[in-house]
């Protein structure tokens, strides 16, 4: 049985996936622009309706003549037009004219949504005045007491308006083409490296001469060592890239939902104004008033992604410098104090009045406020926030706990993820990122701290987390961080 080298089989099982996708895509992309098309039409038709109304307006009086003319003067090719009263009555049909014979239409799909929503439609439906199949566009309009119904027939025109543009199916063949040839090319030469590769190992356990031609694309130093580790170095390699891969993946994919929101909102918001010249101006100032909110949220956002970036590029550029925490929670305590009142909260901050950390200002803010407004945001009204502090050899250890409703078991193991929330809707509608207990874990990660979540069972949620005085050790020298506690 042959043997296939590992650049060839690499080339077939990535070609074979790319061309399930390029398939795939091409499927979807039909149905895509198939459906574009019947929605342009249906606009085109409702256009249609509407300015038949208006025309239908200026008329002195519906007769038939008139309407009529109106339809050979406007109407496209083959169009069918059927006016319809509110109970199903044809009242004007511009092929049939025999109108007693004609069935009652309020059974008919197309009108029955358009007199429940406004407008309806029906993409391939059998006439069963004409026999044959339409293309129907309904608009109901309620001051007449009318329906107008446009309709064109399934032939060669309709045909030829809804089909597809296949530009996008040479550029997919193109494409394949192209990566064909590119993955060849990298196969090719990946399958000569690795041949290389397999012979220099090889050699090197046989203890076999390595000045060959074979292996002149490697190094002549120190070969023997390298021959020995380079495979179980490659692999370890190889997991730790595709770890960090989907680490990043997931943390690109989450960035792009949370930002997708608030910027979608903005745009929306301001389009609405842009489209409508004439707006009035209270809403205007109400459009304008919520893009400063989303604009706020977005801020933030990036404000945490931000400080989370610096906590992993850079933890050691922090600046530390002696803080005092009394003063820090009691700044926090005057700028939350609204927000408090509103929610009828009570913080009772039971820290010692002398309480100095060495440490970034910045982060340990971070670490009070974001615990702050997490317990304001989800504790409930009415309850009661309670900060204390002890000092114990080498550490100060904290507490700050809420009397509200807790929160499931199941979530705790999740609470410091990075964009994990509880419950997302809530938490978006406060105005949360989803990165705020991420912070507090990294910050206190970075002061050689340690941090822990659980119910009280009295009620309530309870952080606890120490902060250490002695920066100079190692801050993964007690992971858990609860050994002495």
């Amino acid at each position: 049985m042959r043997s296939y080298s590992v650049g060839q089989r690499l080339f077939a099982s990535v070609l074979t996936i790319f061309l399930v996708f390029a398939v795939s895509f091409i499927i979807f992309q039909w149905n895509r622009e198939k459906q574009y098309k019947i929605e342009l039409l249906e606009s085109k038709l409702q256009d249609y309706n509407d300015r038949m109304d208006e025309a239908i307006h200026h008329m002195d009086t519906l007769e038939e003549a008139t309407v009529a003319d109106y339809v050979r003067r406007h109407g496209m090719k083959d169009m069918r037009v059927t006016l319809i009263d509110r109970q199903g009555k044809v009242v004007f049909d511009n092929i049939r004219k025999d109108y007693a014979a004609l069935s009652n239409h309020a059974n008919r799909p197309e009108v029955m949504q358009a007199i429940k929503t406004g407008n309806g439609s029906a993409v391939d439906r059998n006439s069963k005045t004409l026999k044959r199949d339409f293309f129907y566009s309904a608009t109901f309009f309620p001051a007449d007491g009318l329906v107008i119904r446009s309709a064109l027939p399934y032939n060669a025109d309709l045909a030829n308006i809804l089909q597809a543009d296949q530009h996008f199916v040479w550029f997919a063949l193109v494409a394949i083409l192209g990566l064909t040839l590119v993955l060849y090319r990298f196969a090719n030469r990946l399958g000569t490296n690795i041949t290389k590769l397999k012979i220099f190992a090889s050699r090197a356990e046989h203890n076999e001469s390595l000045e060959t031609e074979d292996l002149a694309a490697f190094p002549d130093d120190e070969l023997g060592e390298i021959a020995e580790k380079i495979i179980k170095i490659y692999k370890r390699l190889q997991t730790t890239r595709r770890e960090q891969d989907v680490l990043k993946r997931q943390l690109t994919q989450n960035i792009a939902h949370e930002l997708k929101t608030p910027v979608a909102s903005i745009q929306g918001y301001l389009e609405t104004i842009i489209d409508n010249p004439n707006i009035d101006n209270t809403t205007k100032q109400q459009f304008l008033e919520r893009c400063y909110a989303q604009s706020g949220r977005l801020t933030s956002l990036l404000q945490d992604i931000s400080t989370l970036n610096r906590m992993d590029d850079a933890p050691d550029m922090q600046e530390f410098e002696e803080v005092d925490i009394a003063e820090l929670v009691h700044n926090i305590q005057r700028e939350t104090s609204l927000q408090l009142q509103e929610r009828k909260m009570t913080f009772e901050n039971l820290l010692p009045s002398q309480l100095k950390i060495k440490g970034s200002r910045s982060l340990l803010y971070s670490i009070f406020r974001n615990l702050t407004d997490n317990a304001i945001a989800y504790a409930g009204v009415g309850t009661t926030i309670t900060l204390m502090g002890e000092k114990r050899p080498g550490r100060w250890s904290f507490m700050f706990k809420d009397n509200g409703g807790g929160v499931p078991v199941e979530h705790l193991p999740r609470l410091f993820e990075r964009f994990y929330r509880v419950d997302k809707g809530r938490s978006r509608k406060m105005g949360g990122t989803g990165l705020g207990l991420a912070i507090v874990k990294n910050a206190v990660l970075l002061h050689h701290g340690a941090i822990r979540v659980k119910n009280d069972p009295k009620g309530g949620l309870v952080f606890t987390f120490y902060l250490s005085t002695e920066l100079s050790h190692a801050a993964n020298t007690n992971k858990s961080g609860w050994a002495n506690e």
